[in-house]
Parts: C-alpha cells; sequence; structure tokens
C-alpha cells in the first residue's frame, strides 16, 4: 500500500490506516465484541507487512488501555509506525474518566505526558485534540499543544470534530496537520458544512473514522436482531426503529454495486472515501478484516461508479444521528 501525504507540513502515512480502539475495552462501550488480545497483536503486525504504518488510538480508550496495548504491539519496531493519539476527555488521577472536557493548557501537558509514558516513546506523531473544550479559548489549548512541538515530544498537530471557525483560529496560531471527523457514505455533513472545502485550501489533511458507519457499511447488520443486548450502537438513531430498516435497504443497493464488482460492500464504501483524497481509520482486531480493508485501496471506482453511490445516499441524506443527544452535544459546529 502506498504512502501519502496527511495535510502540508510533512506528515506521511499509509493510504489506510487503522482505528485500534475496539482492541481493548473501553469503559461504557463494550465495542462489537471484546477482541481477542493475540489476534489484535497479529492483525498490527499484518498492518506494517501490508505497508499500513498507521495507527489511531486516544487516552480515553481504556481510559489508557488501549495506548498500552499499542506499545506492547510496537515494541522494537517504533520507528516503523505513525502514532496517532488523542486527549480531551478528562481522565483523572485514578484513572477514571470523568465524561468532562478538559483542553486547559495544564491538562494538555499533563495528558501528554501519560500518553507518552503509556505508550513508551518519546514522541506522538501526530497529537489531536478530542474535543473542543468549551470553556478555554482554543489559542490556549493549541498554544499549549505548540509547546510540546517546540520540546520534541509532539511531531504534528491535529484537530478532531470541529468547525471551520475554530479550524481556523487554531491554524492561525500552529500549523495544523490533520482534521480528523466522522465521514462515510452515511455521514457527510463535513462536506456540506464546506469543512472539506475549508481545510484543503489550508492544506490540512483529513482523516475519516467510523468510514463503515461503525460496521453499518460492511453490510452485515440484517436486521435488529444483529446486534446484541448491551451493544452500545443500539443507543445511537442510526441504529434504531424505522432508520435502522431505512438504512438496510440502502446498504443493499451498495452492495449490489459491490457484487457487479465482485468485492464486499465494506470495500466500496471504504473505497469511495480513498477517492475523495481522504484516509479512512476502519477499526478492526482481526487480520482477516484488516486485509479485506487494505485491498480497498486498490479498487477504482469510475465516476459513474461514484456518481451511483452518491445517488444511493446522497448529500444530506438523513438516515439518523450518528450519536445519541449527548454525544451530539460535544461536537463543534
Amino acid at each position: 500500500m502506498k504512502e501519502v501525504k496527511l495535510g502540508s507540513q510533512g506528515l506521511k502515512v499509509s493510504q489506510v490506516g487503522l482505528g485500534c480502539m475496539g482492541m481493548t475495552k473501553f469503559a461504557g462501550h463494550d465495542v462489537y465484541k471484546t477482541a481477542d488480545e493475540k489476534e489484535a497483536l497479529l492483525t498490527i503486525e499484518r498492518s506494517l507487512e501490508l505497508g499500513g504504518n498507521f495507527l489511531d488510538t486516544a487516552d480515553q480508550y481504556g481510559p489508557w488501555e488501549n495506548e498500552r496495548f499499542i506499545a506492547k504491539a510496537i515494541h522494537g519496531k517504533r520507528d516503523k509506525y505513525v502514532i496517532a493519539t488523542k486527549f480531551g476527555h478528562e481522565i483523572n488521577d485514578n484513572g477514571e474518566l470523568t465524561w468532562g472536557i478538559n483542553a486547559t493548557p495544564q491538562y494538555v501537558k499533563k495528558a501528554a505526558e501519560r500518553s507518552l509514558k503509556n505508550l513508551k516513546t518519546d514522541c506522538i506523531d501526530l497529537y489531536y485534540l478530542h474535543r473542543l473544550d468549551p470553556n478555554v479559548p482554543v489559542e490556549e489549548t493549541i498554544g499549549a499543544m505548540a509547546d510540546l512541538v517546540q520540546e520534541g515530544k509532539v511531531k504534528y498537530l491535529g484537530l478532531s470534530e470541529v468547525s471551520v471557525n475554530t479550524i481556523k483560529k487554531t491554524h492561525a496560531v500552529h500549523p495544523i496537520s490533520a482534521l480528523q471527523s466522522e465521514f462515510s457514505l452515511f455521514e457527510r455533513s463535513v462536506e456540506n458544512t464546506g469543512i472539506l472545502k475549508a481545510i484543503n485550501e489550508m492544506g490540512i489533511g483529513f482523516v475519516s473514522y467510523s468510514p463503515l458507519g461503525r460496521g453499518f457499511l460492511t453490510g452485515d447488520i440484517k436486521s435488529a436482531e444483529d446486534l446484541s443486548e448491551g451493544d452500545w450502537r443500539l443507543n445511537i438513531p442510526r441504529f434504531q426503529g424505522e432508520y435502522l430498516q431505512k438504512n438496510i435497504e440502502l446498504v443493499k443497493e451498495i452492495g449490489k454495486l459491490a457484487s457487479e464488482k465482485e468485492v464486499t460492500t465494506a470495500q466500496i464504501a471504504l473505497a469511495w472515501v480513498i477517492s475523495k483524497g481522504i484516509i479512512p481509520i476502519p477499526g478492526t482486531s482481526r487480520r482477516t478484516n484488516l486485509e479485506k480493508n487494505y485491498a480497498s485501496a486498490d479498487i477504482q471506482l469510475s465516476d459513474s461508479e461514484i456518481k451511483r453511490l452518491e445517488e444511493i445516499i446522497p448529500p444530506g441524506a438523513d438516515t439518523g444521528a450518528r450519536y445519541d443527544e449527548h454525544g451530539m452535544e460535544s461536537i463543534d459546529q
């Protein structure tokens, strides 16, 4: 798999990354199924064999357990990977999520030191502000993150789920290399609000999390019974009631094109994201899924095929909210 530029500050990553959240338990989120640690370790190893060097985590995943797991997985091969982690969801000194957002300059530095320790590295390649803190001027937060760059503890800065106005404010303080937000055939708000256009003009790269719609775009969800009791996705409107049934039908239509091209529904969905010049980071803890995800980088979609996909789910299509009410409140819009 080829390596591509992410932003205009010098960062390069594999064309498809690996979302690692589901490789460990995450407080409040039993992510689909608890991963098998041995298989997850082999998945990260296989990623590198296939040319995938971009691993995505966050301090809140666990909390901290996911970063520690990645440290174990990359031991002895740190220089071969690009590690992205995030901060902002406050974790107290007992390692507990407070479920508040803290992006004060003091907390920025505290969170970074903890992530460096947990990742067993002396430098984080890409450090994201996970969510905007409404109680702290974002310029102060980015100023503290910029200090980490000056100190050699972070190489590049990123943001997650923020508005054009916030991006412009931060980019004026220190160059931003990447914006990470949810983006898929089901979720195109960054297009609709002009965010993609704005970051392209500023030379900021875009990373798509949940490019498979949290599993919806794999085609594996065919009824409510495919979501087991306790699955946190059941709290999301997109997976409820009429939205669930409507979205299942939309995925079936995507699956028809996939069948014609003799690829999977998931691969078509990822190929569409890649066709936009975006880096998807689908999450998996299994080598078989990883191999299929990475193979999507080799799928060429014609203009007519892209048009067909976008007619199935056009921009602005109502597929249901992507978070519950509390989750939506944390997004800077």
